[in-house]
């Protein structure tokens, strides 16, 4: 399952308080599951432009990586599924990435109970690692300094409002899920860059090897693969499947074809 945050399924925007604002505009964007919430001010008749107080799509240079990948058997890939954000596709610019993992620091846990938390984690790993031969990724023990968080917890159900009826639909319970939320990062030039961040969700109830594969598929997402390959040998498909596969080629060429296209992401914030 894919969320996000100011981005795909549920999204959260950091709130910047202007000083001067007479009026707060709230901009509600949403794209398939996913609602994403930019807020800016804007004087009375000003039109929604985002050229007008968001940067400006630009493409990235290719991390070295994903730019030395070459399918020479040119499997293809699924570029088609892939879903931008408000601010253009899901791309990371500064690496390497910092991820953090959910470790059992709970003193009260059984022995029992601190060995299945250690074996989710040990699952966890391989999957950083593989990921890690096509976009530069460090595992950090602070959350606060992480770019990706890793949670062992059941991903959160949020109601929604079926505005039909007025009713609050329950969503199904879930094995994970990604979500993402955009926040203003300050630099050192005095600059301000649009940046984002992502929060994975992983249930603690699913065997090592499923925990092993899903947290394949939801990285994939974190790392920019804002939806799925409708084939089953590819770790971003739709579904869980009998023997999880590993990384595909389709896989990366779908990573690499996303780095290639612009974004506002990763971009200062104009000046006015």
């Amino acid at each position: 399952m894919i969320r996000f945050q100011q981005s795909p399924r549920s999204y959260s925007n950091r709130r910047q308080k202007p000083l001067l604002a007479r009026r707060l505009i709230i901009i509600a964007v949403a794209i398939a599951t996913s609602l994403g919430v930019i807020f800016t001010q804007l004087q009375p008749g000003q039109s929604l432009d985002p050229s007008q107080f968001l940067p400006t799509l630009q493409a990235h240079s290719l991390p070295p990586h994903l730019s030395q990948w070459q399918d020479t058997n040119s499997r293809g890939d699924y570029f088609e599924e892939i879903q931008p954000t408000p601010v253009g596709y899901l791309i990371w610019s500064q690496f390497p990435l910092k991820l953090y993992i959910e470790r059992p620091v709970n003193a009260s846990l059984s022995a029992s109970s601190q060995q299945r938390f250690q074996e989710w984690v040990e699952a966890v790993l391989p999957a950083v690692e593989a990921w890690s031969a096509y976009l530069p990724l460090e595992v950090v023990e602070d959350s606060a300094a992480a770019d990706i968080k890793i949670w062992r917890s059941r991903p959160p159900l949020i109601a929604s409002l079926d505005r039909e009826n007025g009713k609050f639909q329950i969503p199904r319970a879930r094995a994970a899920e990604t979500r993402y939320e955009f926040y203003l990062r300050p630099t050192s030039n005095n600059a301000t860059v649009l940046s984002h961040r992502c929060t994975i969700h992983l249930s603690p109830d699913q065997s090592n090897e499923y925990t092993a594969a899903t947290a394949r598929h939801e990285l994939g997402h974190a790392l920019g693969i804002w939806g799925h390959s409708p084939v089953e040998t590819d770790a971003l498909y739709f579904s869980q499947v009998r023997n999880p596969p590993p990384i595909s080629p389709r896989d990366i060429n779908t990573l690499k074809r996303i780095y290639q296209q612009p974004t506002r992401l990763g971009w200062a914030m104009p000046e006015n």
